[in-house]
């Protein structure tokens, strides 16, 4: 969320950012919003500080014995007395309209952030290794698992419907052995400590890293009012919220594998064969804690976190800066690796790295206290895939098919696989 006193010292600046954005402008609406709310503000106080003040002056009037202007003020402190509730009321209502518009604002993207409308005016930061030079035909992802038959599709469908898979067999293994290989690497060699929390959270987690109130129907909720997280992110980030940290002990650095859940609202007809898109997903998160200080450096570090799964594995990839007008709501600026699928003959994002600066610690009312001037500041956020597992498998599956269509597995995946070196059809 954004500071309403840096938006009233800087209207010109949240325009220009929305517009890059390819937002309409708000300050105007805003600045209104607290207009408002100053002005009740203003009138309680006035309100309260006329009920006072007429109190005192009863008192000196009975002791002057002047009972016609004691009666007189009395019924003055009366009315105020039943006037103030209303105002009270008031308050509230402004205060709680100027909190939901300012919740609904994204953040506001760094000037280096590359100026644009959508994905095809994303900027390559740098491309790692080739593609596989082969000469046998590529194949999609679910045209290898359904001939070897370890991917069922139609039996997902008859379990939970549409954009759900079900894997067998070494596939099976194949998706576990992925997000271990992620866990062990990130915990044992980047520092990440490993986290098991919650796949259920209250509205104030959801709101805190930003997916309320503005992106409720891409999200799943319960009969009894909890939400489904879509990402991991959302848990991770909120184990600060409310709290007060000692700024040496940042960064604080925390990844788990757990399985994301998207209603995938506004996808339609998008990516229906195969499980590239899907409302049930694994995901290896991670998340960084940090101070206004080093935020930008512990981005560059996420990144490298996560293109190291892809290297490990010998995937193809390239790195790209995300567009203005293509960043998540709460990023401040964005990273999307892109891995090489021969199959569909293209790259596809499996990483998002982004920096939100203070945006999702002012949600959460997240701060940390200064090492020299001792202040109090709102932590600095950070989160990225690393990776998304349902993909990674898809780009392994793609890029390590042999002619006979069966799939060597990579040796980074060997230890835990246990003795399987090739993934060959069901007998």
């Amino acid at each position: 969320m954004l500071d309403i006193k840096w938006i009233r010292d800087n209207p010109d600046v949240l325009d220009e950012a929305l517009k890059k954005r390819g937002a309409d402008p708000l300050a105007a609406t805003l600045l209104g919003l607290d207009d408002t709310r100053r002005s009740v503000i203003q009138r309680l106080q006035d309100m309260q500080s006329r009920r006072n003040a007429a109190s005192k002056e009863i008192g000196a009037a009975m002791a002057q014995k002047n009972t016609e202007l004691a009666d007189r003020l009395k019924s003055e402190v009366s009315s105020l007395k039943d006037a103030m509730p209303g105002l009270e009321q008031e308050d509230r209502e402004a205060v709680a309209a100027l909190e939901d518009a300012l919740s609904r604002i994204p953040n506001i993207p760094f000037d280096d952030v590359p100026e644009g409308k959508n994905e095809a005016d994303n900027v390559v930061k740098h491309v790692v290794g080739t593609r596989p030079g082969w000469n046998h035909p590529a194949k999609e992802h679910y045209e290898i698992g359904e001939a070897l038959g370890y991917m069922d599709f139609e039996r997902a469908a008859k379990l939970s419907g549409a954009r759900f898979t079900v894997l067998t067999g070494p596939l099976a293994r194949l998706e576990r052995a992925l997000g271990q290989f992620m866990l062990d690497l990130h915990t044992m060699e980047h520092g990440y400590t490993e986290v098991s929390s919650p796949l259920m959270v209250r509205d104030e987690a959801m709101y805190g890293t930003g997916q309320l109130p503005k992106f409720a129907e891409d999200l799943f909720r319960t009969t009894d009012g909890r939400w489904l997280i879509p990402t991991a992110e959302v848990t991770l980030t909120n184990l600060v919220s409310a709290e007060t940290l000692e700024q040496d002990k940042l960064p604080l650095r925390f990844t788990a594998l757990t399985p994301s859940f998207r209603s995938e609202a506004g996808s339609a007809g998008r990516d229906t064969r195969g499980m590239l898109r899907q409302h049930q997903f694994w995901k290896c998160e991670l998340v960084s804690i940090t101070d206004a200080d080093s935020s930008i450096a512990e981005h560059e570090r996420m990144t490298e976190c996560a293109e190291t799964v892809l290297k490990r594995l010998g995937l193809h990839f390239r790195t790209m800066t995300l567009c203005a007008g293509d960043m998540g709501f709460s990023a401040r600026k964005t990273y999307d690796i892109e891995v090489w699928l021969p199959g569909q003959n293209t790259y596809r994002e499996i990483s998002s790295c982004s920096v939100c600066g203070d945006f999702q610690g002012r949600r959460m009312n997240a701060r940390y206290r200064g090492k020299d001037d001792k202040a109090l500041k709102f932590v600095h956020t950070l989160n990225g895939s690393g990776t998304a597992v349902g993909r990674c498998l898809i780009a392994v599956m793609e890029n390590y098919l042999n002619e006979d269509g069966s799939i060597t597995v990579p040796d980074a995946l060997l230890p835990y696989m246990g003795g399987l070196t090739k993934i060959e059809r069901a007998a």
